[in-house]
């Protein structure tokens, strides 16, 4: 009984850790903790309401991920922003990922997820349409989260999802602009045409276009 309990316990404090890191790494995220800022265990007990040891565990998990600094005899301080070398070198990876990702996906991909692709395409023409910037952030975000479970391959989807992370924690990066939409549409309108006709290069050689053009307006290079 007792080895069950300490099984429990140990899950909730993981559990609890867990969800202490998401919310740390989207308070970086959002810049509601700045880069360089001191993150001292106190303070993020008192702001997030739970222990030193959920503190402490995410702290090493965000060190980790590179959204935290720890220094001996000093302690942890929020990361500065990725340097322009950095966001290039994630998009070259991104790219190589992302070739594959759709590669495996316009090969793999069932009627239903092809039904969802075509709603998102018929919702990303609606909000262009609109001009809305942020709802076609969120719906790019769906698109390409859609084909990484398409690719039927779990770990090909967490480095992805892991890439997008890191281009959010860029100050570089650039948000979407009005006039970007229209090329944005028409970037994911070829993807998507690929994956009708089923064409594995054809889709390959749209994604590689988009990866391209979506470095280009992130790091404002147009």
């Amino acid at each position: 009984m007792r080895v069950a309990e300490r099984a429990e316990e140990g899950n909730s404090r993981h559990a609890l850790s867990d969800d202490l890191v998401s919310k740390l790494r989207e308070d970086i995220l959002a810049e509601r903790l700045r880069p360089g800022e001191k993150l001292t265990e106190s303070r993020l007990c008192e702001t997030y309401k739970v222990s030193r040891t959920p503190v402490r565990e995410a702290l090493k998990q965000l060190a980790a991920e590179g959204f935290v600094e720890i220094f001996p005899n000093k302690g942890a301080f929020v990361s500065p922003g990725l340097s322009r070398g950095d966001m290039d070198d994630i998009f070259t990876l991104r790219g190589l990922c992302e070739l594959q990702a759709v590669r495996w996906a316009i090969e793999r991909v069932t009627e239903e997820r092809l039904a969802e692709l075509d709603e998102i395409m018929e919702f990303m023409e609606f909000y262009t349409e609109r001009r809305d910037t942020k709802k076609m952030m969120e719906i790019n975000a769906n698109f390409h989260r859609l084909i990484y479970a398409a690719s039927e391959c779990r770990i090909l989807r967490h480095m992805l999802s892991s890439h997008r992370v890191y281009i959010r924690h860029s100050r570089l990066t650039r948000a979407y602009r009005e006039e970007d939409l229209p090329a944005i549409l028409a970037d994911h309108r070829r993807i998507f045409d690929a994956f009708r006709a089923q064409d594995v290069e054809a889709g390959v050689e749209a994604m590689r276009a988009h990866i391209e053009n979506s470095r280009l307006r992130a790091l404002g290079e147009e």
